[in-house]
């Protein structure tokens, strides 16, 4: 969601009691600084939501040292780092009070980052949208493996739309759930509303991952006019697109079948 996840979404995400966050690229336009644009979507998810969110940083932007320093100078409480070491940055954010999600998408990962301090591990299987991991591992098999491996909180990622996703994530030694391709398919989220009918229109065979052995990403096999549009496999599960207030509302209401 490295352009989809602006400060509107974020914010409403963070007002229906869940953690928003923010990309770095949301909503830039083509030319803009990047800082700059960082900075004006925190600002301005400050202006619509006084609860916490959080802004993720992938390590192999250009950008992402000047970036993380914006975080600090702007005092924000949570970061989400991802595709590089968090070795690099952990003590300077955690010496600002800032608490450090690292994505993982194995159990080695997942235990350096501890190493490393991090207060969470996000792990992420081969289901998500965007970029993933390059072992390919199935995330309800990757979730009580980490599990079993740290101390710290483990929060799954991939393949997740709804409340029986989270409700079996949370089984398997899962803390929390991250959503990306569900909060594609919101109102509040400015992706081009051909990226959101391809979603909802999508099935289950639907989604294929590309750039093997370089970079790995998801992405929809809709044939799009202008580049690729990243989506996980729950694309198939998605139906609608609706307010992300509801999105929030179904995951903490649902009740499993017994």
């Amino acid at each position: 969601m490295l352009r989809c996840a602006d400060a509107a979404l974020a914010a409403s995400v963070s007002n229906a009691g869940a953690l928003g966050t923010i990309s770095p690229y949301a909503g830039m336009k083509e030319g803009q600084d990047p800082l700059d644009n960082l900075r004006f979507q925190i600002r301005k998810t400050r202006q619509l939501t006084a609860r916490p969110f959080a802004v993720n940083v992938p390590l192999d932007l250009r950008a992402s040292g000047l970036m993380l320093d914006l975080v600090v100078e702007e005092n924000l409480g949570i970061v989400v780092t991802a595709a590089g070491s968090p070795e690099l940055f952990t003590e300077l954010l955690h010496s600002s009070g800032i608490r450090v999600l690292h994505v993982v998408s194995s159990v080695s990962q997942a235990q350096f980052a501890e190493s490393c301090g991090v207060d969470a591990v996000i792990a992420e299987g081969v289901e998500a949208g965007g970029r993933v991991g390059r072992d390919e591992l199935a995330l309800f098999s990757l979730i009580p493996q980490v599990a079993d491996a740290v101390a710290i909180p483990v929060i799954a990622a991939g393949g997740i739309s709804d409340g029986r996703g989270m409700a079996a994530a949370l089984a398997l030694g899962a803390e929390g759930v991250q959503l990306g391709t569900r909060f594609i398919a919101t109102v509040e989220c400015p992706a081009h509303p051909e990226h959101k009918k391809a979603i909802i229109e999508a099935g289950d065979t639907d989604t294929i991952v590309t750039g093997r052995g370089v970079a790995p990403v998801r992405r929809l096999k809709a044939d799009l006019k202008e580049g690729e549009a990243y989506a996980g496999s729950s694309a198939g599960l998605i139906k609608n697109v609706i307010p992300a207030a509801e999105v929030i509302a179904e995951l903490v209401h649902y009740k499993p079948r017994i």
